[in-house]
Parts: structure tokens; sequence; C-alpha cells
């Protein structure tokens, strides 16, 4: 016999948080699974808060910097990752959260979830065609950036532990991979 997982569509899922079928987990949509969250530890809550308010002071009201919110997505996704880095549209977002063609870039925080951010995040995101995705492995104290979406893969991922890195959405703006990884 082989087992198969019930899929939810974002209209689905969309119901179950209006009907307050999830309102104690602490769940996100990923490719129609409801996967649960990790909750946070001390590090990823410290250095996701302080990179949050350090891009908001660098990027000021070129873009609007959302913490832990969700993001939707046309495979049936709904993350939210730690930092999005998205278009300033106000109260557009009221009525819809930021769409792939609202987000910048994105940045998750990667302790014990290293391996979902690594392998189906990454994938969930460069299939939608999200431009740029950071992920700060917690345990090691880097970034990895990852660039350029194609065929649902990134052709470009870079590892840093110091310098600066220029997000392809504001070329002009150098971030300091220490404000991001050990501030």
């Amino acid at each position: 016999m082989s087992v198969i997982a019930a899929k939810w569509s974002i209209d689905e899922y969309h119901q179950m948080i209006s009907s307050r079928i999830l309102e104690n987990r602490r769940v996100e949509l990923l490719k129609g699974a409801l996967v649960e969250i990790s909750p946070e530890g001390e590090p990823h809550a410290y250095f996701s808060s302080e990179a949050g308010e350090y891009l908001i002071r660098l990027l000021g009201d070129r873009a609007t910097i959302r913490s832990a919110k969700p993001i939707t997505l046309p495979n049936d996704s709904e993350p939210e990752p730690d930092i999005a880095i998205v278009q300033r549209l106000g109260r557009t977002y009221l009525e819809h959260h930021p769409y792939p063609e609202n987000i910048f870039w994105l940045i998750e925080y990667s302790d014990s979830t290293l391996v979902k951010d690594l392998e189906t995040k990454t994938k969930i995101y460069a299939e939608v065609g999200i431009p740029e995705y950071w992920v700060v492995n917690l345990k090691r104290r880097h970034l990895i950036v990852f660039r350029d979406p194609l065929d649902g893969d990134y052709t470009s991922k870079l590892t840093l532990t110091a310098g600066t890195v220029n997000p392809l959405a504001f070329p002009d703006v150098a971030v300091s991979v220490s404000a991001i990884v050990s501030t």
C-alpha cells in the first residue's frame, strides 16, 4: 500500500486560517504541504532581529523589510521567511501578502532547519523566480547567497564569511556580511 499525502491550495490554506483550524499551530504551506515551523532559539531570534533593523536603516524607504511574515507563491506555497525585502506597496498588503514580483530578496536564518532552507525552500523560491535568496548558517556563521533562478534552481551560489555583498535589486548598496551573520 502506498501513502499519498493530501495537498492543499493557497485558497484552501487561507480558508483553514480564516476558520481558525490552524489557530494554535505554527505552520507554513510548502508545495501544498503543511509544514511545522520550528521554534526560534535565542541566536536565531537575535540575529534575524538585528539584521532586520540594520536593513531598515540601510535601505530606508527604498524597500519594506518584513520579518517572519508570509509571502504568497503560485506553486501552492506560503512560507514565512525570516526576512523578506519587498516593494513598498503600503496598503496593498492588506489585500494580499507579497507575490514573487514584489520580492527583492529573502533571508532565512538556519540552525535546525538548514536542510529545509537549503534544499526545499531554495527550489520553491527559484521555481517562482525570486531573484535572490540568502541563507545564514548559524552553526558556521556564514552567508550563502543564491542568485539567478533558472528551471527551478539557482545557477549562482556564493558563500561569504566577511566583506560586503551588493543585492541584485540595489547594486549601489553594500550590505555588510557581518551585520547579517554576526551582528
